[in-house]
């Protein structure tokens, strides 16, 4: 027991030295990349910024970063594939957030971009983020190799679109008018939360060069951990502390939306995200220390602030 709880210990410190150094290298790049220009795009550039900077956990970018220190990969490299799939990510919060879908006031413990600006800004604003992910990966900073950047657009867009992202907002909003059973909002949520989060595993093999019959052991952890993290924000929409969450929560039950709690119940959804923490470590297992940090993500998707 004592070495698990070192362990535990060690991983936990390797996760927040980690976090706080992607955290700042992200901030720092998104203020490199948005300057905010001296005509009247001043506002679109200024309400990208106020999204995107200083914002979030960057659990995507971090996955980036721990994925392809598994293989060497420059940390410059990690951290531009992280700031654009970060910027997909904030995009898809800015509209999510809109009076047309989720309707928030809030996000990130202040005010959404469309009350801190108005919806034509915020919907402009995530088009732009949008684009601009695509815009970092196609660029030869990110990788030198065409075929890498070729790879890493293609899958980012698979992520992002009907496929991924997109299409596990579709069904989200279906969810309000319908009857989903577990496998239903399994599959949504697979696609909502967990196509980004793959992405962000799978980027880091890409940027080495690893080819896919090698990144077997990353999609079964990315899989895992991405319904893992929705099933702990399920249990944080029922049982969170909004000035923890920096978000309105209890909205899935107003919605009458089914989700892994209403599904499961609480405890057993307790259990069942733990077990896909334990499985998605398991999946490391042909890895050593390199993968402290995937280790310490995967348990820290289940223990974030309630």
């Amino acid at each position: 027991m004592a070495s698990t709880n070192d362990e535990l210990a060690r991983g936990s410190d390797i996760l927040r030295s980690a976090q706080a150094e992607v955290m700042a290298d992200i901030d720092r790049l998104f203020d490199r990349l948005l300057p905010v220009p001296h005509d009247p795009r001043a506002p679109l550039y200024e309400a990208m910024r106020y999204a995107a900077i200083a914002g979030g956990k960057r659990l995507r970018p971090l996955l980036v970063c721990a994925a392809g220190n598994l293989f060497h990969v420059d940390r410059s490299a990690s951290l531009r594939v992280g700031a654009a799939v970060e910027a997909m990510h904030v995009y898809s919060l800015i509209h999510d957030d809109l009076p047309c879908m989720d309707d928030d006031d809030l996000r990130r413990g202040k005010p959404t971009v469309h009350k801190a600006f108005d919806e034509a800004t915020a919907v402009l604003a995530g088009d732009s983020l949008h684009a601009l992910a695509f815009e970092w990966l196609c660029d030869p900073a990110t990788s030198t190799d065409p075929f890498v950047r070729g790879e890493l657009c293609c899958e980012l867009a698979r992520a992002a679109g009907p496929a991924g992202m997109a299409g596990g907002q579709m069904m989200d909003l279906a969810a309000e008018t319908s009857n989903f059973d577990l496998p239903t909002v399994t599959r949504l949520q697979q696609l909502k939360t967990g196509a980004l989060i793959a992405f962000s595993v799978e980027a880091g093999a890409i940027l080495a060069r690893i080819p896919p019959e090698g990144r077997t052991a990353l999609r079964a952890y990315a899989r895992d951990i991405g319904l893992a993290f929705q099933i702990a924000d399920d249990i944080m929409d029922v049982e969170g502390d909004e000035a923890l969450a920096g978000k309105a929560l209890h909205k899935d039950a107003a919605a009458g939306k089914g989700t892994f709690v209403t599904l499961m119940g609480l405890e057993r959804a307790r259990e069942q995200a733990t077990a896909l923490v334990d499985q998605a470590i398991g999946h490391l297992a042909s890895f050593g220390d390199e993968a402290a940090l995937l280790r310490a993500i995967a348990r820290y998707v289940v223990e974030r602030d309630r």
